[in-house]
């Protein structure tokens, strides 16, 4: 009999004992996409009126996005619903738009959302307020250099500690702010919509150029809500192993003094937490999942893209299409698969940056040597992913290295349980306990519930397909 474990998956040591699974089926309705949400609820709060966000992320960091919202004077009604496969979540915004938001009366809370406070840094740069963002032990290791250099260079004041590199981050908003042409030294979307957000409040026309392009979702959600947002390409890059669609060189440019509309939005399901599951399916000798209404953005989709060039049997039926401006979603099937190694690149990193751990799992079943390039900012995530992964990985069993930026990983391995740390780090802690499922023996995840950060509901849909 399993160790009992509350709906979190934390025991009361803070522990989970996961055992391995003989089979596994179901259908999944997965959470909200998590960095929709995010921009959903900053986008409502600056636009006039009432805005409805359907089927929003319920985790813990979208809930700081909220607060957050919430204290800039806007009204927020969070609204649980039931649905025929499981529960649904809505955020009803009224707000009175970007000119009625006022002076939060305390420090904003990001708990452990880097999103938060780098997107909202760049929301409030042009208002005329001064606020401190901050958050808990982990975010307040988080770097944040690289939106303030972009920001000061359009006229905000913004500060950090530690020499203006570390939370918490105090703003203190101009009315005007200078339009100007930037290029990301690193891929980082949320560097780039912090300062398209900060754009709008701008004199003038704002671009950003990365190298390698990433996730779109603020550019879309600002085309949906009547702000023009032009795409240029530059050019393609060079990368080893797989291309994803999301390899070329982009620029993306927005004119400053456009009103945002309040919309209704229907958020898809997270592919991030939809990969955790296409892992599982892949590895395990005797599966079929099926993931209903997930995200399949060009921009978001390199994990599926990833697994199929490894022999992942992914089946992928058009819920949405892609009309440029909304978010396309696909139903995924999923069944056990034999993978083979592949070498990635740092394109395809950038793309994949937060399915890399459990990618690393379905590279530990894979035939022959996956070498993943280029994948130092998994270092500054909620832990030090590379670290972490590393450690977790080899007490499972696997033959994983890392050698500076890169990890090098042979397969396959049989994985035997083991006790695992998730070091309070989501990714982390969902990886091993897939892993759980097809090790030889009972295996702990410590500290699990910090899957609740942006999958509440992990440990309860992993019981309920292993049935």
């Amino acid at each position: 009999m399993r160790p009992p474990v509350d709906a979190s998956g934390a025991s009361p040591d803070d522990r989970a004992v996961i055992l391995p699974a003989e089979r596994l089926r179901g259908t999944l309705r997965l959470p909200g996409d998590k960095s929709i949400s995010h921009r959903a609820l900053l986008l409502a709060a600056i636009a006039a009126g009432e805005s409805m966000i359907l089927g929003s992320g319920d985790g813990a960091d979208v809930r700081s996005t909220a607060g957050i919202v919430a204290a800039l004077g806007v009204a927020v009604e969070r609204v649980e619903r039931a649905e025929r496969d499981g529960r649904g979540i809505d955020y009803r915004i009224d707000s009175p738009g970007i000119a009625g938001l006022h002076e939060p009366d305390d420090v904003l809370d990001c708990g452990n959302s880097g999103t938060s406070l780098r997107l909202v840094s760049g929301l409030l740069a042009g208002l005329p307020m001064t606020v401190v963002l901050s958050g808990d032990r982990s975010l307040r290791q988080r770097p944040v250099a690289r939106i303030i250099e972009p920001l000061r260079s359009m006229g905000a004041e913004i500060h950090a500690r530690r020499n203006d590199t570390l939370p918490p981050v105090t703003v203190v908003g101009h009315t005007t702010l200078r339009a100007m042409a930037h290029a990301t030294l690193v891929p980082s979307a949320q560097v780039k919509s912090a300062i398209l957000l900060a754009g709008l409040q701008a004199d003038g026309r704002t671009s950003v150029r990365e190298s390698i392009e990433t996730r779109d979702h603020t550019e879309r959600m600002l085309r949906a809500r009547g702000i023009p947002v032009t795409r240029t390409d530059i050019g393609p890059m060079r990368s080893a192993g797989i291309r994803s669609e999301a390899t070329g060189a982009v620029e993306w440019t927005i004119e400053g003094g456009g009103l945002v509309r309040a919309v209704t939005e229907q958020v898809p399901g997270d592919v991030s937490a939809a990969a955790f599951w296409l892992v599982g399916g892949s590895i395990h000798p005797d599966a079929e999942l099926t993931l209903r209404g997930v995200g399949v953005n060009p921009t978001r989709r390199a994990i599926i893209d990833l697994l199929r060039s490894m022999g992942a049997q992914i089946e992928e039926r058009a819920a949405r299409p892609d009309d440029g401006v909304g978010e396309p979603t696909a139903d995924l099937t999923v069944r056990s698969s034999r993978l083979s190694a592949i070498e990635i690149g740092p394109a395809e990193v950038a793309a994949a940056i937060d399915e890399i751990p459990i990618l690393c799992l379905a590279a530990s079943q894979a035939h022959g040597r996956t070498v993943i390039h280029g994948a130092g900012e998994l270092r500054h995530k909620e832990s030090d992913r590379l670290a972490g992964i590393g450690a977790g990985l080899s007490a499972l069993g696997a033959d994983v290295s890392v050698d500076g930026d890169d990890v090098t990983i042979v397969g396959p391995r049989r994985l035997r349980g083991a006790v695992t740390d998730s070091l309070d780090d989501h990714r982390l802690a969902m990886t091993f306990a897939i892993a759980a499922l097809i090790a030889n023996g009972p295996t702990t995840v410590g500290r699990p519930a910090s899957a609740a950060i942006s999958y509440p509901g992990f440990f309860v849909d992993l019981e309920g397909v292993r049935a």
